[in-house]
């Protein structure tokens, strides 16, 4: 071969190992950008407001019919009463938001309002530390238990989080790019205008993100968003999330548990 020729293969090899690198850079270019958009993100929080059932007064029991309360009798008397519950806290709410294409420093290149019926999940967890998206599953009963034994749920019965997350009924939806069946996940409703949900209003889930390892992660509460929907109670604009979350259940407890955010748009 001449040296004109050997410089023009050497060339072609070059060119080739050019696009070959090429290829490899634009694939993981695209790796990051879908790693980076399909994530939940975490959201800033407007805080509105709180409120809570007081003190409800005593009840004189001093008469039946027109029968003074006396001694020599025996009155047969049925009591009701709604308590407040100190182990379960609420959070309810709208959301808003836009898709963006932004840099790591907040500047963004190009925004899409969310025009369309809004969708989505609010998530929430007692984890400080970014939540493991790519492994995040259905909580199951072993994660759960776990959970109830760092919130002292265990001793009790009519409002511990299996009594509270009580079916796998839950609509399927979409966590970044990990699918979450329908009927796989501990699911409970929240109530609407006071009354007992349909199965599928304001719909609350238990995750998981540890993978098959019940001790490796940390539970994550995702409430399904709606748009504008009838809540709790009656308001003119609707709530878009409705969920409860666990506070720690010691009798002496007076602190606050921390809980983290996240909201995802679809």
């Amino acid at each position: 071969m001449d040296r004109k020729g050997h410089i023009h293969k050497i060339r072609n090899k070059m060119k080739q190992r050019n696009i070959m690198y090429g290829v490899v850079l634009t694939a993981l270019i695209l790796i990051l950008a879908i790693k980076v958009y399909a994530v939940p993100v975490g959201p800033s929080v407007s805080e509105l407001g709180n409120s809570s059932l007081g003190d409800a007064p005593n009840a004189t029991v001093n008469m039946t019919g027109n029968t003074t309360t006396a001694g020599g009798y025996i009155y047969t008397i049925n009591l009701q009463t709604r308590q407040q519950n100190a182990r379960w806290k609420g959070y309810v709410g709208n959301v808003t938001g836009t898709l963006v294409l932004s840099d790591s420093s907040g500047y963004f290149l190009y925004d899409w309002p969310m025009t369309t019926a809004l969708s989505g999940e609010v998530y929430a967890t007692r984890s400080s530390t970014l939540v493991s998206w790519a492994s995040i599953a259905c909580a199951n009963t072993t994660h759960i238990y776990n959970e109830s034994i760092d919130l002292n749920f265990t001793g009790y019965g009519n409002d511990n989080l299996t009594a509270t997350f009580n079916a796998q009924d839950n609509e399927q939806f979409d966590v970044g790019t990990v699918s979450i069946g329908a009927a796989t996940c501990w699911t409970t409703n929240m109530n609407v205008n006071s009354t007992d949900p349909t199965d599928d209003a304001f719909e609350e889930v238990m995750l998981y993100d540890g993978g098959s390892d019940p001790q490796a992660g940390d539970i994550v509460f995702a409430a399904i968003v709606e748009d504008s929907a009838s809540g709790y109670k009656n308001t003119t604009t609707g709530y878009d999330f409705q969920m409860i979350l666990p506070e720690i259940a010691y009798p002496t407890w007076t602190g606050a548990t921390a809980y983290y955010f996240y909201v995802e748009l679809a």
